[in-house]
């Protein structure tokens, strides 16, 4: 009919407007706050890290390749300009496929639901649901009304992404820090899941301390942190008292405030420190907030009073891993290491060696641990960990004798070196999250084998004697602030071939164990051009009496 085949075409003249807004998209923006080479669509990169990229490695951006009309972004260089300059553009883009998505009209579609877990109270009805041999996906009701009903997760004050500002009712949640001089700011919010921690100066009048809000307690926990459907109250965890001279005690009740006060001259219970502590959930949400405070006594004499702030984010039901640099690796801290876990379908993440390894609790590459007995078989278990940028040696000592079983004395060997269960996996970075798979580093296991000439007996075998653990690393990002990242990882194992001793014989054999790291970042080429050089020829006395 006619009617219809003009509202059909009425809807081709009418393309949906974009469900995706392209530009913010960005495949190649892998690392946190930080500029990625030649990704030309990372928001995080400024227009001096334009101008030493050398190409763009996702040139186009666009959403769902299905749809029938859509907007792409198009990034490119402009070689010639001076400095090199980014160039982007948002087209329209076309399909020329006929079976193309008109419209996303199903918005039910976009959102993905968590399945209801069974408890005892929905148990029959998930059974009447979903017991019989088939059933429907299908929602109760198609209504397209999106005005009508709130998709799943719509509260977005409920979830929180990365560096977003934590809401409270009355605004956010305030971390105090030196903004232009060292004296403290208020406006600083808390970013979701950015650790920090900072000091200012905060100017003081010791007459009028218990009116200075920020010396109170109640400054920093009477507004609760907005989550899904209720408030996170922050609770006070604990309170240390600091005298004078320095010296803290730490109260055993934390659950009286203790308000700033005037008493003989001296203004008690003033906040010196706040360490925030967030708890929250693997989808953003948080649960829990407590806070730790540092009260302490200013004298009539100051004029001003140093506060220290901090706030670290814990998801809910893991355990806090440490940390060796943020990104870079920082000399002289552990380095990060784990393993896959087997049977795992998918390496979506690794699982930490401290999940499995009692002696290594904080997820570290270790080598043997030398003691002062300097006996093999009494240091299994003594682990040191690997510090970044340190190379290390350690040993022990081997007594063999003649009654020793050459297989499980090469075993307990390999344990001493290696440890209960080696790492499969070093962190690139020292901040290397579990669920980044492309941020750890596997380690290439070689075994050379070397002979040793003994006494003529009649059987032999091999046993390791040394683990030598190379770390190759490279300094990435900004030639003004490098960090340190680890690209190659190599442990290889030495064994050598021992023969059966005579009996009533005894050898003692030194076992070894080492780290070296090796720097093989390029050296940085200078973004200036050579100077001329000017052929002439001075004469003979020109820098007398100077030879």
């Amino acid at each position: 009919p006619a009617d219809i085949r003009d509202a059909a075409q009425a809807r081709v003249r009418s393309l949906p407007a974009p469900v995706t807004d392209v530009a913010r998209l960005c495949v190649c923006d892998l690392l946190v706050a930080q500029c990625d080479v030649n990704c030309c669509c990372d928001p995080d990169c400024s227009a001096e890290d334009f101008s030493l990229f050398t190409t763009c490695s996702v040139p186009v951006v666009t959403g769902d390749s299905r749809l029938c009309s859509q907007k792409a972004a198009v990034y490119s260089l402009d070689v010639e300009a001076n400095p090199p300059e980014r160039i982007f553009k948002i087209i329209d883009q076309v399909n020329p496929s006929i079976f193309c998505i008109h419209a996303t009209n199903y918005k039910q579609a976009l959102y993905l639901k968590s399945p209801e877990i069974p408890t005892p109270e929905n148990f029959d009805q998930l059974l009447d649901k979903f017991g019989g041999a088939t059933f429907s996906a299908e929602p109760d009701s198609w209504n397209l009304d999106t005005d009508a009903q709130n998709p799943p997760d719509a509260n977005e004050t409920s979830r929180y992404e990365y560096g977003v500002p934590v809401q409270t009712e009355d605004a956010f949640l305030r971390l105090p820090s030196p903004v232009v001089s060292s004296w403290c700011s208020d406006a600083n919010p808390a970013g979701f899941l950015v650790n920090q921690a900072t000091k200012c100066i905060r100017s003081v009048s010791v007459e009028k301390c218990d009116s200075i809000q920020a010396l109170s307690m109640l400054f920093y926990i009477n507004s609760s942190i907005l989550a899904s459907v209720f408030q996170v109250n922050i609770t006070v965890q604990s309170i240390v008292v600091q005298s004078l001279n320095g010296m803290r005690t730490s109260l055993s009740s934390s659950d009286v405030l203790r308000l700033p006060k005037v008493l003989d001259e001296l203004c008690i219970n003033a906040v010196l420190g706040v360490n925030y502590h967030i708890t929250h959930t693997d989808t953003g949400e948080i649960i829990e907030a407590a806070a730790a405070f540092v009260l302490g006594a200013i004298s009539k004499e100051a004029l001003s009073v140093e506060q220290s702030f901090e706030i670290s984010f814990t998801q809910e039901s893991t355990q806090p891993v440490p940390l060796s640099g943020n990104p870079g690796y920082v000399v002289g801290l552990p380095v990060r290491a784990g393993f896959q876990p087997q049977g795992y379908p998918f390496p979506a993440a690794f699982l930490f060696a401290a999940l499995a390894l009692s002696s290594n609790k904080h997820s570290q590459l270790t080598i043997l641990h030398s003691t002062s007995t300097q006996d093999c078989l009494a240091a299994q278990g003594a682990r040191a960990p690997v510090l970044f940028g340190y190379n290390m040696i350690s040993g022990c000592k081997l007594r063999i004798t003649a009654a020793m079983k050459c297989q499980p004395l090469a075993q307990t060997l390999l344990d001493v070196l290696k440890g209960q269960s080696f790492p499969e996996y070093v962190a690139s970075f020292g901040n290397s999250q579990a669920q980044d798979v492309l941020d750890w580093v596997p380690i290439t296991q070689l075994h050379i084998s070397e002979q040793m000439i003994s006494h003529t007996l009649q059987s032999s075998c091999q046993i390791p004697v040394s683990l030598g653990i190379e770390v190759k690393w490279t300094k990435y990002g900004s030639l003004v602030n490098p960090q340190a990242r680890i690209v190659n990882v190599t442990a290889t194992i030495t064994t050598t071939t021992l023969k059966q001793l005579p009996s009533g014989r005894e050898r003692i054999m030194p076992i070894t164990s080492s780290v070296v790291f090796t720097d093989i970042s390029s050296p940085a080429e200078p973004s200036y051009k050579a100077w001329p050089t000017i052929d002439i020829k001075l004469p003979f006395d020109f820098f007398y009496p100077f030879v």
